[in-house]
């Protein structure tokens, strides 16, 4: 469920919300985004330098605000062509009808090749798909994309993999951003896993973890460390990210007992 202090999840077990794994690392500082966001707006005013201009003299304030947002609406876009890249990756694993998307459809591409490379057998092979784990104890929840056996162990035996889908409109295939191994490690060790009924069941044992990153005319999976240092490092965000939302908005000034206004000042 949306909050105003983000995404948290509800416990049909019942007991207090718990806080969403991307919530909890939207914590961790991510000096990138400052001067991504800068390039959004450079870009805007880039692709119609002209009518920038114009605006800059006729309608100032309107414009700067445009800019100023610029990165949130590319933001949505991509957080929505996402989505849409999840719900078709379900529609494939289950041979479900899908709406036709023509700008979904060459990232379901890539992941059917993805799936044909590795010689996956849907029945036989994927344990689980868009499922919610959640660990009580620390008090958050998420949802993983992926459990899907390969054979990557000694001669050839299966493991246990946990995969996250990521997509990009202009990322190469090759990037792994610094928060995404603790993404994973949260999902990894969380000991529960949520049925479609709302009841409870242990966690599948997770062996190795990856990202798969899907792009238009590419993908790749890159596996990512998810051990105790990852997951260490996700409880700090997410004690942070408790503590943030928890924090005052205001705090108490203080004056000398003499000073005007002071509540210690006697009157004379």
């Amino acid at each position: 469920m949306a909050t105003e202090r983000g995404r948290y999840y509800r416990d049909p077990a019942g007991g207090p919300d718990l806080i969403s794994v991307t919530n909890a690392l939207s914590s961790i500082a991510k000096p990138a985004l400052l001067p991504w966001a800068a390039g959004r707006a450079a870009d805007a005013v880039i692709a119609a330098p002209i009518a920038a201009a114009r605006r800059a003299r006729s309608e100032p304030a309107a414009l700067r605000r445009e800019l100023v947002a610029a990165h949130r609406v590319y933001t949505d876009d991509a957080r929505n062509l996402g989505t849409r890249v999840h719900e078709r990756a379900v529609a494939l694993v289950l041979n479900a009808p899908y709406p036709a998307d023509p700008e979904v459809e060459p990232y379901a591409i890539e992941l059917a090749a993805w799936f044909r490379l590795w010689r996956v057998d849907f029945s036989r092979d994927i344990e689980a798909i868009e499922t919610t784990v959640m660990h009580r104890r620390y008090g958050y929840a998420g949802t993983g994309d992926l459990w899907v056996w390969l054979p990557t162990g000694p001669h050839g035996r299966r493991q246990l993999w946990l995969i996250d889908y990521k997509t990009s409109a202009k990322k190469p295939d090759t990037v792994v951003y610094d928060e995404q191994p603790l993404q994973l490690a949260a999902l990894r060790h969380a000991p529960v896993l949520l049925l479609p009924d709302d009841t409870d069941a242990p966690a599948l044992p997770v062996r190795r973890t990856g990202l798969l990153n899907l792009r238009a005319r590419s993908h790749r999976l890159i596996e990512v460390p998810s051990g105790r240092e990852q997951f260490r490092a996700f409880l700090a965000a997410t004690r942070t990210a408790r503590y943030l939302h928890n924090a005052p908005s205001a705090y108490d000034t203080i004056l000398p007992p003499w000073a005007p206004g002071s509540p210690d000042r006697k009157a004379a």
